[in-house]
């Protein structure tokens, strides 16, 4: 492979991240012996696995030109319903297949405001932020429910295929299906193309409607997914669960190289994006930094993932174009 086959991948958003990962990966194994341990990667996963798998399903809202502020509020909303459902007498893998229709709805719900009516999705899904965290709290007051089947909890808790739990394997599998959509399928072709620019989009005959109905209806069910995920990791369940997630999902996804506008970006852009905010928690949990000092460094991260398209073109700029002559 040619210098010049391989100089646009390394002088892309995608390079430059892979290049800070690598960088924040070697200052971690050499500030702490721990970190290149097992245990330690699975660890590092683990604890944020359900912000990741939605932040999967975020990167396909958000280059399909629209916004879910809704999601952490559809998780937790999720996993207070399989508990109050369980604590009802309903059998866990009823309540299970209940709450995954439930996100679906809730999807359903935004797309029909956002597609049908016609109103933008940051306003929709503001609203209907704080309608289903209202909804969760109603379900359990201030009430923790828990007591799960065992083998519930063994999802969140224990390792599925050797050490690594089933949620890590869930978001590898996510992202490498949500990769050949994107990439691969007309359907994540037309993704960018109303992403880019809606009214063409119409205009050239692709149905606008119904792939952001697609879109909206599979970020509920993932949300909700992750929901249930939160509660087998954590073994019970409160109104609160996953408050605020929803800003952690959205810097991921922007400093991934998304454009907040829609139409450019990638699920490799996004799982780098992940990969450095975990490694960056993980490093920094290691040397004993505080989570006020961490919460900081990720709201830099929220504000240099917003400058994302200019940095990106600065940064393509470092090398100039070849010449071709005429």
């Amino acid at each position: 492979m040619t210098l010049a086959a391989i100089r646009p991948a390394l002088f892309s958003w995608e390079g430059f991240l892979l290049l800070v990962l690598v960088a924040l990966i070697t200052l971690n194994a050499f500030a702490s012996p721990f970190f290149l341990t097992l245990s330690n990667q699975i660890n590092l996963f683990q604890l944020s696995i359900e912000k990741v798998i939605v932040a999967l399903i975020m990167t396909l809202v958000i280059i399909n030109g629209e916004i879910d502020l809704s999601v952490a509020s559809v998780m937790g909303l999720a996993a207070c319903a399989f508990g109050f459902l369980f604590q009802l007498g309903v059998p866990a893998p009823a309540a299970a297949v209940l709450v995954l229709a439930l996100g679906v709805f809730c999807g359903a719900f935004n797309a029909f405001f956002i597609t049908v009516i016609g109103i933008p999705s940051l306003v929709v899904t503001l609203a209907t932020l704080i309608a289903f965290r209202g909804f969760a709290r109603v379900l359990v007051e201030d009430r923790g429910i828990g007591d799960f089947p065992d083998w519930f909890d063994a999802l969140g808790q224990n390792g599925f295929i050797g050490p690594i739990p089933f949620a890590m394997i869930l978001f590898f599998a996510l992202a490498g299906f949500l990769f050949v959509v994107l990439q691969r399928s007309a359907f994540g072709r037309k993704l960018y193309f109303i992403g880019s620019n809606r009214d063409v989009a119409a205009y050239s005959g692709v149905d606008v409607g119904r792939i952001k109905a697609t879109v909206f209806i599979a970020s509920g069910f993932v949300s909700a997914l992750a929901g249930l995920l939160f509660a087998a990791r954590v073994g019970a369940v409160r109104g609160d669960v996953a408050l605020g997630f929803e800003l952690d999902i959205i810097t991921i996804v922007l400093l991934g190289g998304v454009s907040i506008f829609g139409g450019t970006g990638s699920i490799v852009g996004t799982v780098l994006a992940i990969l450095i905010v975990l490694n960056l928690r993980n490093g920094m949990a290691l040397v004993n930094i505080t989570g006020h000092i961490q919460t900081g460094v990720l709201g830099v991260l929220l504000i240099l993932s917003v400058l994302v398209p200019n940095i990106q073109r600065w940064f393509a700029g470092l090398w100039p174009r070849e010449r071709t002559d005429p």
